[in-house]
Formats: structure tokens, C-alpha cells, sequence
């Protein structure tokens, strides 16, 4: 494989919210994300956004109508809270992270706690979470690595 471009990793995923630029804001004070580029529509909507978590690189924009694809885009807010996707990010401290989450008004679905998968496997402590549009994330501490021979 070809590398990626400086500052990318090889898979991004992109949200759409109903009011992106709060939930630029609000993803940052919540759950710790910082904005790398905002790009604001001729209408002051959100066209694109890039927001970094170490590493990963999110892309936050308006819901509707997409550009360059033309297809329409939701928010889980306005599908009545369905769930449209899963994010899952890993925390150094998933308690922390939780506790942050909380008190910007997450909705913690999940409680903080250990998911074992034997020692061949691995052991994580995770929570989960629902931001202010109703997007499902997972946020995970691995706590062991499987056991190797």
C-alpha cells in the first residue's frame, strides 16, 4: 500500500449533524477532540470539518444535502434517535473520559466496565455514550493484551 497523506490514517469516518457547528464544539468539550480545519458554507453551515483525537482524524458536517455526491444526509436526531453507525475510540483513561463526557451532558448508555475475553484475548474497560444528536460512540481503556506463546 501507498502511504497516506501526511496527517491522515487510512480510514476517516465522516458524521452529519443537524447543527454541526455546535457539535464541532460540543465533541470537543465532551469528548476531547480537537478541530484541525472548519470550513463554513456561503450559508454559514458546515461543509466540512476535520477534528483530531490523537491519531484519528473525524470529518463533522452538515446534514442534508451532501456535496460532491448530491445524496442526503441524517442525523440520528432526526430518525427519531436510530442508530446509524458505531464509533468506537480508544481513552488512556476510559473513567476520565466518562466522567467528562457526563458532566457536558453525554448520554451514558453504558456504565465504565470490563470486558474480558480471556487471556488469549484481551481485556478492555469501555463505556458507551450518545451525544447531543443521538450518534453512538464507544470509548474503551485496554486494561490487558492477549497472551502470547
Amino acid at each position: 500500500m501507498k502511504n497516506t497523506p501526511a496527517a491522515w490514517p487510512r480510514i476517516s469516518v465522516a458524521i452529519f449533524y443537524d447543527d454541526a457547528s455546535q457539535a464541532i464544539d460540543w465533541l470537543c468539550r465532551a469528548f476531547g477532540f480537537e478541530v484541525r480545519i472548519k470550513v463554513p458554507g456561503a450559508d454559514g453551515a458546515i461543509m466540512h470539518s476535520e477534528l483530531e483525537f490523537g491519531e484519528g482524524v473525524i470529518m463533522v458536517a452538515q446534514a442534508g444535502k451532501s456535496l460532491p455526491t448530491g445524496r442526503i444526509t441524517r442525523s440520528p436526531i432526526s430518525l427519531d434517535g436510530a442508530n446509524t453507525q458505531n464509533l468506537m475510540v480508544y481513552v488512556d483513561d476510559v473513567d476520565a473520559h466518562c466522567a467528562r463526557a457526563r458532566a457536558a451532558g453525554a448520554t451514558i448508555d453504558n456504565e465504565p466496565s470490563v470486558h474480558d475475553y480471556g487471556e488469549e484475548y484481551w481485556a478492555d474497560r469501555s463505556y458507551g455514550a450518545r451525544d447531543l444528536e443521538q450518534h453512538s460512540w464507544w470509548f474503551t481503556q485496554r486494561i490487558r493484551d492477549p497472551k502470547t506463546s
